[in-house]
């Protein structure tokens, strides 16, 4: 018999997604799974809609919203199986999407996470932002993914087909081992959402494990569903919690050379903000930037004795994405040297 597995779905207000997704995934062909919804205390008629057309979902009520992270987190307490599948409400599953991450996960002991293919749902055939071919990391810690460089998305021609081990996973559709992901801690509930995903792909790794691609799966994702890609607030935590993982992540002295640079970097950006007149967003970056100085002690203790050489771990570009693809004008995966 397959591992045990439960989809989990993390709701809050999403019940057009729901209405919308949920009975394709309910199709999904696998042996030995169990659908879950987890409720981020709502304020729709969300819960009511699943009791009376999805009775066959298991419901778990949180108390209030406590986030992506926080709220996975407090589902996830309550769930018993072999692999849990993190998935968004706003993604469109194809039949056969679980088996063949669970069957490459299978393979190796120290697989701990793993991605399917992600495409955009409003066009197919195009590679999606929220993970594409998988997530890697740039040398001053800067994420982006093998399909998809900042505002450009390539098309899938084939060229991401193999699988291959990355930086880390999309949190659209994470596939995790329980126990890896209760060895880790889960997710930190304090970076609320944003950039989660890589903190634990980040932790896990320095656990001496590996994050995978899996290109024989395929689902679609809206984005945004929750919090729009041009939203004051999204700027903040991208900018913040970039940071903090950085901190939590790096050995000590790497940590402080990456994230003064990386700080500079973000100055640019914050000018960028400020000559397009996008005030709301200049302010997000210094919100950000100051609240991270603010937490620096905090995360400290969140630091682990593990702290592998940043450059070692698979899924690491040894030079900075944002100048390849701003003054170089690299606009493409594959083109970066």
């Amino acid at each position: 018999m397959n591992p045990s597995v439960a989809v989990v779905i993390l709701n809050w207000n999403g019940k057009a997604f729901l209405k919308q997704f949920l009975p394709g995934i309910l199709l999904s062909q696998y042996d030995n799974l169990q659908i879950v919804v987890g409720d981020n205390a709502s304020t729709d008629d969300s819960v009511a809609f699943l009791q009376e057309h999805f009775p066959s979902v298991k419901i778990i009520q949180n108390d209030l919203n406590y986030g992506f992270a926080g709220g996975y987190n407090k589902v996830l307490e309550r769930v018993e199986a072999e692999y849990f599948i993190l998935l968004n409400s706003d993604v469109e599953v194809t039949p056969n999407w679980i088996q063949p991450v669970i069957d490459l996960m299978e393979k190796d002991d120290r697989i701990a996470a793993a991605q399917p293919k992600i495409k955009w749902q409003l066009n197919k055939n195009q590679f999606e932002y929220a993970g594409a071919a998988g997530g890697y990391l740039d040398i001053y810690s800067y994420p982006f993914c093998r399909g998809r460089l900042f505002n450009v998305y390539e098309f899938d021609q084939g060229q991401y087909n193999a699988a291959q081990e990355v930086f880390w996973a999309s949190g659209a559709a994470f596939f995790i081992k329980s126990k890896c992901w209760k060895e880790a801690g889960g997710l930190d509930a304090d970076l609320f959402a944003h950039m989660e995903e890589i903190d634990l792909c980040w932790r896990l790794k320095n656990l001496d494990y590996k994050i995978m691609y899996c290109p024989d799966s395929e689902v679609y994702h809206v984005g945004g569903g929750t919090l729009q890609t041009e939203n004051p607030f999204k700027t903040y935590l991208n900018f913040r919690n970039n940071l903090i993982i950085m901190q939590k992540n790096l050995p000590a002295g790497d940590a402080i050379f990456r994230i003064t640079i990386r700080m500079w970097i973000d100055f640019v950006a914050w000018w960028h903000f400020l000559l397009s007149g996008k005030l709301k967003f200049t302010m997000a970056v210094s919100k950000g930037h100051w609240h991270f100085i603010k937490s620096i002690a905090k995360t400290n203790r969140k630091r682990k004795a593990i702290q592998k050489p940043y450059t070692k771990h698979a899924g690491v570009y040894d030079n900075s994405v944002v100048w390849a693809f701003f003054i170089k004008k690299i606009k493409y995966f594959n083109k970066l040297t």
